[in-house]
């Protein structure tokens, strides 16, 4: 575990950027190239969300390979912006390829639809996150403060992972193994967290 530690040290964070983007400008390609079948639009927007969910997921999954000698920590900040990045094309994708700009559609949706509702909570979830992922922001909220409001994290993990499961309207097995593997690590957070604040006995 050194050893993979030490490399981590070597790469260099924004390679992970890069590596972050390399499926957009693929999806920017397909689309370009007439390779994304029937329903293009359909096709970036729901790419494009799960891209969100699996970046929200490894980010998520950080700190618990951290607990397992693991340390990618300096790789945390860049995740979770590339996930803000990916629910946020996801989202204009909505607006604007697929709902045309209708603002009365989309708020009468917003009223309506479960599924919008649920992810625009999540995306607003996100909103915070992004804002204040920067050192900056840490100095002036404070550390625990800073701690606080990014667990707003977990609100949008489970958010993004209904608003899936309900978008597909079934339930097939990927939107329900990315909700799994949420609450999973969700509740490692809260059993880890709980043993640590236990009285140590000798």
């Amino acid at each position: 575990m050194d050893r993979i530690n030490t490399l981590a040290r070597r790469v260099p964070v924004n390679a992970v950027y890069l590596a972050g983007v390399l499926p957009f400008l693929w999806i920017v390609w397909l689309t370009l190239t007439n390779g994304l079948g029937p329903d293009p639009v359909k096709a970036i927007e729901l790419r494009l969300g799960e891209l969100g969910l699996q970046f929200i997921v490894a980010g998520l999954l950080v700190t618990p390979l951290r607990w397992a000698g693991l340390n990618l920590i300096r790789f945390r900040r860049a995740i979770g912006l590339l996930a803000f990045f990916y629910v946020t094309m996801h989202l204009l994708t909505w607006v604007v390829l697929d709902m045309g700009l209708r603002w009365d559609q989309m708020a009468a949706d917003l009223l309506k639809r479960w599924y919008i509702i649920i992810g625009m909570i999540a995306f607003l979830a996100m909103l915070p996150l992004a804002i204040t992922s920067n050192n900056a922001s840490i100095r002036r909220l404070g550390a625990a403060a800073w701690n606080r409001l990014h667990r707003l994290t977990y609100v949008a993990a489970l958010g993004g992972a209904i608003h899936y499961l309900m978008l597909v309207k079934a339930w097939p097995v990927e939107p329900l193994a990315y909700l799994s593997i949420i609450l999973v690590l969700l509740a490692a957070r809260v059993w880890h967290n709980r043993r640590r604040r236990m009285p140590q006995t000798a």
